[in-house]
């Protein structure tokens, strides 16, 4: 159903990232949490939960690994929507593209802090002819008081 191919983030359970939970680097927050912006999800909403980049990262980069994906064929092109938030000139966030049979990531999307405090959204389309993991990855280069790197409801199609 439409619930599995959706993450959210209102409860802990997203079954495309499975370890979303286990990253340290990325948190589930809300806009009270207390820990600068954005101070609301992508609706406006100041108790909705969304993910976000710790201030406490240990490493410059953060990287959010689905699970598994099947080949994409014609008729199923693997879809993914998303809402993010990019903020000041030292953050960027990457979508990159893992196939099983390599070791490198492909990037295949990214945007840097040209935006300024809001909320955007953005479809990528995926065609692999094998199984693949998509990586959302944000990265810092300087750590900054009230500069952040979000995300929120993340939707898979049926390709994925």
């Amino acid at each position: 159903g439409s619930s599995w191919n959706s993450c959210d983030f209102e409860t802990n359970l997203c079954k495309v990232l499975p370890e979303f939970n286990l990253q340290s680097s990325w948190i589930r927050r809300n806009g009270r949490s207390g820990m600068g912006p954005p101070y609301s999800d992508h609706n406006g909403n100041e108790s909705a939960y969304f993910l976000s980049l710790s201030s406490e990262m240990q490493s410059s980069s953060a990287a959010l690994r689905t699970s598994v994906f099947l080949p994409t064929d014609e008729e199923h092109l693997c879809q993914i929507r998303f809402h993010y938030w990019v903020s000041q000139m030292s953050r960027t966030l990457m979508v990159g593209l893992q196939k099983l049979s390599e070791d490198t990531v492909t990037n295949i999307w990214q945007v840097s802090g040209e935006l300024r405090d809001q909320w955007n959204v953005n479809t990528i389309t995926i065609n692999s002819t094998e199984k693949f993991e998509v990586i959302f990855s944000g990265m810092v280069e300087t750590q900054r008081q009230g500069e952040n790197v979000a995300i929120d409801d993340i939707t898979f199609s049926e390709g994925c």
